[in-house]
């Protein structure tokens, strides 16, 4: 069994330190463990994280 290695980057909100899997894919979202704030992985390579856009409402305008 192959291991997935981590990466990490930090907290735009908060500095933390947050690790994510090395295979995620730019786009997806994450939590910060430290602040519990959504946020988006903007880049594996070098890992960088920005915070998660919030979904509006749509109501069927």
């Amino acid at each position: 069994m192959q291991k997935v290695m981590e990466a990490a980057a930090e907290c735009p909100e908060c500095a933390a330190t947050v690790p994510f899997e090395s295979d995620a894919r730019p786009g997806e979202i994450i939590e910060c463990q430290d602040c519990s704030i959504e946020l988006e992985i903007d880049s594996i390579e070098p890992p960088a994280l920005t915070l998660a856009p919030e979904v509006e409402e749509d109501w069927g305008e």
